[in-house]
């Protein structure tokens, strides 16, 4: 377990993280003269582990919406916000024993992880202890409405499979092949086509992967005897680049069309020679929004010798989130969740909707390509989708 704190007065608004044991406890004096308490919020995500490239994208995009969305001084009306990042590295019991710690330390408020498993842990946690939970990058349809205290920060699968919907016209009759890893993520995109594109009169059929297989061309096989008329694909980690590989050496791409979500930069050069053969629905990329508030982030990122990615939004939105919950709730778990449910704001990706019913994030979605540029490959703007057309319906 590695653990660092941050947190982001005028002068380090943008230099990185601090060491820990750096944070302040206590902030400037108030209006009776007496220092106010720093407001403690606890960050679980993977820095190590098979998901650790997101986590670190995340964490990013928290830093950087924390300066935002205080004006640079890491504070909200004179009470400094001590952040402390602890790291899952991708595994639930760990993450569940650093909530029920720091949660045992009097936090209030946690937000973070990748991992869709690891939410949905946590959320119980949150529930149980009666704390205020913003889960991250975690894309689980589940983790949307399972309880009042839990609060996501980016899109879920329904969203994703929506926007792959986009791309396909009427879905009657047409046969869809979800191909996932055998994860709570694979999973919810099974599901999810389930409900959206079977639910429009498609014939949904899953290939579900073990998560620590490394030999991907029996299941591609798989993909071809299934004479299916779209790939769904639905897949995060360090194998994406195998898995695409076996694909495109079985001839998947030129027998079936195949639709996907865009991954983070990495990802970019791993399709190889199916790259522009491939429809990308996308959650983001840099520049795809066009917004002010994008523009802020990419600024801070840049300043901060991070990368816009994949996750950035999502660290960006949770800070923004925070910082909301914070300023309207105080130290009642009530008043954030309170003022959190319905709130309507500029993030990065454009007006953004935290629904009251079931705290599902309403955000628009994008349509990539990949193009070839200068010998590498980068993601290019089709089309943005708005917000309601791909809002999940209500749960509960």
């Amino acid at each position: 377990m590695r653990t660092q704190k941050f947190f982001v007065p005028a002068v380090l608004a943008i230099a990185g993280f601090t060491l820990a044991g750096c944070a302040p406890t206590a902030s400037d004096p108030g209006t009776d003269g007496e220092a106010q308490p720093a407001v403690p919020v606890a960050v679980i995500t993977s820095e190590t582990g098979p998901l650790a490239a997101y986590g670190g994208a995340y964490l990013a995009g928290f830093e950087a919406g924390l300066d935002y969305a205080t004006d640079g001084t890491g504070a909200v009306d004179g009470r400094e916000i001590d952040v402390t990042v602890y790291d899952d590295a991708g595994d639930t019991d760990t993450a569940v024993n650093l909530a029920r710690d720091v949660i045992g330390q009097g936090v209030q408020i946690v937000a973070g992880t990748v991992s869709s498993g690891i939410a949905l842990a946590l959320a119980e946690q949150a529930e149980q202890n009666q704390i205020l939970y913003i889960a991250g990058p975690s894309a689980a349809d589940a983790v949307t409405g399972i309880n009042d205290y839990t609060f996501r920060s980016g899109r879920q699968t329904y969203q994703d499979v929506a926007t792959a919907g986009t791309f396909i016209g009427d879905p009657a009759g047409q046969k869809v092949v979800v191909f996932a890893q055998d994860t709570a993520f694979g999973q919810g995109n099974l599901a999810g086509v389930d409900a959206v594109l079977g639910g429009a009169g498609a014939e949904v059929e899953g290939i579900l992967v073990p998560e620590d297989a490394t030999e991907f061309t029996p299941f591609a096989q798989q993909i071809l005897s299934a004479d299916a008329d779209l790939v769904f694909v639905a897949w995060a980690g360090a194998t994406s680049a195998a898995m695409w590989q076996a694909l495109d050496q079985q001839g998947v791409f030129d027998a079936i069309p195949v639709v996907t979500g865009l991954g983070d930069v990495a990802t970019y050069g791993a399709y190889a020679e199916a790259s522009d053969q491939i429809s990308f629905l996308n959650h983001y990329f840099a520049g795809a929004a066009g917004t002010d508030v994008e523009a802020a982030m990419i600024e801070r990122l840049d300043a901060a010798g991070a990368t816009p990615d994949l996750f950035s939004p999502d660290g960006f939105v949770a800070a923004q989130m925070v910082v909301q919950a914070i300023r309207e709730g105080g130290d009642d778990v009530d008043g954030m969740i309170a003022a959190l449910e319905g709130w309507t704001f500029e993030g990065p990706k454009g007006t953004t909707t935290i629904r009251a019913e079931d705290h599902a994030v309403l955000q628009p979605m994008f349509q990539a390509r990949l193009v070839e540029q200068d010998g590498t490959w980068v993601p290019e703007l089709i089309e943005i989708v708005e917000a309601d057309t791909v809002a999940p319906p209500v749960v509960g």
